[in-house]
């Protein structure tokens, strides 16, 4: 059966400077072990497939998958899902804000200068990392343990861990091993800087470590992090993606009591898939 496709790059208003996202319009019918398959095909980080809510409060439903797995959320599918399903015509209940149906729940998602962006959903675990295992993530990294400024849980469904270091060119100098857990590193860059932080993610993979580009859930939680420990103040853009010739950029902001990670989308590829 044929079904609609776009191929979207999330966090940069830039084609092909992003973070690529694929996405079938038409998710009705298929199994998971089908959805699964054609993420693997796709070789990208994640591949999203659109349904109709089954909850009456969303606009949408979004099955989000890697190559070997489904995620309850991530972040810069969020955004490239719901800029394809504007352009695909997609109208909201409530004018203003759209709200998508995934796996953590409902996520709100709404228009602003800069893209779109959504709210950080609440971490699933916070607070400290042990002694043992902070040694452990400084020897994945390449670095001595007195190089981590701070690192804490920050997970808000991948699992990751943030680690912060003294600066971004501490951070763009990494070369890390063989992850086997979910780590992103930040630094900041110097004040007046027009990104006020750099980020890194890698992830385990079974091909070996594998750094993402730009990585929306990452953001939301190291946001929240940063800005609950005073280290950054909103709004403010990050970075990633440099140290793999991309130039994401992030917009994080606040209002009210919510995170919003935010960012512009780039439709690259549209057409028509078999599955």
């Amino acid at each position: 059966m044929s079904r609609p496709f776009a191929q979207v790059d999330v966090f940069t208003d830039v084609p092909y400077l992003g973070n690529p996202l694929a996405v079938v319009l038409d998710g009705q019918g298929l199994t998971t072990a089908q959805m699964q398959r054609f993420a693997h095909w796709t070789n990208l980080s994640e591949t999203t497939f659109l349904l109709p809510p089954s909850d009456p409060a969303a606009d949408y439903q979004v099955r989000i998958f890697t190559g070997s797995g489904e995620l309850p959320f991530a972040g810069h599918p969020t955004l490239g899902t719901c800029h394809a399903w504007l352009e695909a015509g997609g109208v909201p209940a409530t004018p203003g804000e759209i709200v998508q149906q995934c796996g953590a729940g409902l996520v709100r998602v709404r228009r602003t200068g800069d893209g779109l962006a959504f709210a950080a959903p609440p971490l699933l675990r916070s607070g400290p990392v042990d002694e043992p295992l902070a040694g452990h993530i400084a020897g994945l990294l390449g670095i001595g343990r007195d190089e981590i400024v701070d690192l804490e849980w920050a997970d808000n469904g991948p699992g990751w861990v943030a680690v912060l270091l003294r600066d971004a060119e501490a951070v763009l100098a990494l070369r890390p091993g063989r992850v086997d857990l979910d780590l992103g590193v930040v630094g900041p860059h110097p004040p007046g800087s027009p990104q006020a932080f750099e980020l890194r993610a890698f992830c385990p993979s079974e091909a070996g470590t594998v750094e993402d580009p730009v990585t929306g859930s990452l953001n939301a939680s190291v946001a929240q992090w940063l800005l609950r420990t005073g280290r950054a103040t909103a709004p403010y853009v990050a970075a990633q993606g440099t140290a793999l010739g991309r130039a994401g950029r992030v917009h994080v902001s606040t209002d009210g009591g919510d995170v919003w990670i935010g960012g512009s989308c780039v439709t690259c590829v549209t057409g028509r898939v078999e599955l």
